[in-house]
């Protein structure tokens, strides 16, 4: 396992070196995705343009997997803008949608089984349309976790695949010790479990002992070989627990904490999906050579937009 920050942190402005450049503005800030998420079919701005193509300082076309009980729309409102002002193509998408209405601005807690087929279809399409031959991905909780670790290894992903970066996996969680709710509490417990295993299986998959995140994690939270792994993770995570099973093993993995080098960022697991620094290591991780140092400035929790 690495445990490292990729490249040193530094006290310097967040406007140094500003990954925002570009012809799309980058809201570092939940409320965007808040706003956006009333219309979820609406991909992000810079996602899913069918005319791009990859170039040889972008080869791989850059797909984005939200996280859960959230859509494309509210996940990526910086991320995307981000990544194609940087030059990528970008790829968006929605999943796992349990009411079958497509304005649902909750969605991702359907059969994370199904979900994984859903990526790969979208895997498929990026390579058909911008002729390249691998992908990158780029998923938060939920899509840079368990789903997108279904992908790579049980529907064959890593083949299609060249480096996975993960911004605080869901890789099996106790939700704060939420997920032994069911045995503390005889009777009521079971009954509620099992309503929701029915009504959102994709919630339930993510707890740490559940079958599928047995059958994804047989030996513990394991780099595929020929995959780059990067994980991005946060110590103050109040979702995915304990924070440490965020980090992946394998001779391929890199495990970057936020707060190493840096007391002042106290983002959570919300705040990971629009937090500049958490974007900065993204950016860091898809082009290494091209890999500048990430400021450290305060991140609020919940609120990543407050400096």
């Amino acid at each position: 396992m690495v445990i490292a920050s990729a490249v040193p942190a530094s006290a310097q402005s967040p406007t140094t070196q500003s990954p925002t450049e570009g012809p799309l503005p980058v809201p570092f800030d939940i409320s965007a995705g808040v706003r956006a998420a009333i219309f979820p079919e609406i991909a992000p701005p810079g996602a899913n343009d069918p005319t791009c193509r990859t170039t040889p300082e972008r080869p791989r076309p850059v797909v984005l997997v939200n996280t859960t009980a959230s859509t494309q729309a509210m996940a990526w409102q910086a991320g995307a803008p981000l990544l194609k002002n940087a030059g990528y193509c970008v790829y968006t998408f929605n999943y796992g949608n349990v009411t079958g209405l497509p304005g649902m601005p909750i969605q991702a807690l359907g059969d994370i089984r199904e979900s994984a087929r859903v990526l790969q279809t979208v895997v498929d399409r990026a390579l058909a349309e911008t002729g390249a031959r691998e992908v990158d991905l780029v998923g938060h909780s939920q899509g840079g976790g368990i789903l997108s670790d279904y992908y790579l290894k049980v529907l064959g992903g890593h083949e299609k695949v060249h480096t996975k970066i993960a911004i605080s996996p869901s890789s099996g969680t106790t939700l704060s010790m939420l997920a032994y709710f069911r045995s503390l509490i005889p009777v009521l417990g079971p009954i509620v479990y099992g309503s929701l295993e029915d009504a959102t299986p994709g919630l339930i998959q993510q707890v740490v002992d559940s079958p599928l995140a047995t059958e994804v994690y047989p030996g513990g939270v394991v780099s595929v070989p020929g995959v780059r792994i990067y994980s991005i993770i946060t110590q103050y995570d109040q979702i995915i627990t304990p924070f440490v099973r965020q980090f992946y093993s394998g001779p391929d993995a890199t495990n970057i904490v936020l707060q190493d080098g840096c007391a002042a960022d106290l983002s959570e697991h919300v705040a990971t999906m629009y937090s500049e620094r958490a974007l900065r290591h993204v950016l860091n991780a898809l082009a290494p050579a091209e890999a500048t140092p990430v400021p450290c400035f305060p991140v609020a929790p919940y609120a990543p937009f407050v400096k």
